[in-house]
């Protein structure tokens, strides 16, 4: 059950930063698109810019899926199968997260 959790918000995490990411993007690419259309808009109809949009949302949604099940598999090894923060857990830290 612990390993389910872990796993499935780490895929939220992934969801949230494969919108996070594209949409910073988008917000300044849109503003260049208002500011000059004819110079930043490539050639392409507005039309066409709505289809890129809804492909590129539904791609960046999926590798957000894709990337934080990965990562949620890979950490849950790391940290409770490897237990790899043992020495950490320890006191012997690396000296570059020292104060």
């Amino acid at each position: 059950m612990k390993k389910t959790i872990y796993i499935f918000c780490f895929t939220i995490l992934g969801i949230l930063v494969g919108f996070l990411f594209p949409a910073l993007f988008e917000i300044i690419y849109i503003n260049l698109l208002l500011t000059n259309f004819s110079r930043w808009g490539l050639g392409l109809t507005l039309s066409q810019w709505f289809s890129i949009h809804y492909y590129y949302s539904f791609l960046t949604f999926a590798l957000g899926v894709v990337l934080g099940f990965w990562q949620g598999f890979y950490w849950w090894k790391v940290i409770y199968v490897e237990k790899r923060y043992d020495k950490w857990k320890r006191g012997k830290w690396p000296k570059w997260l020292c104060y």
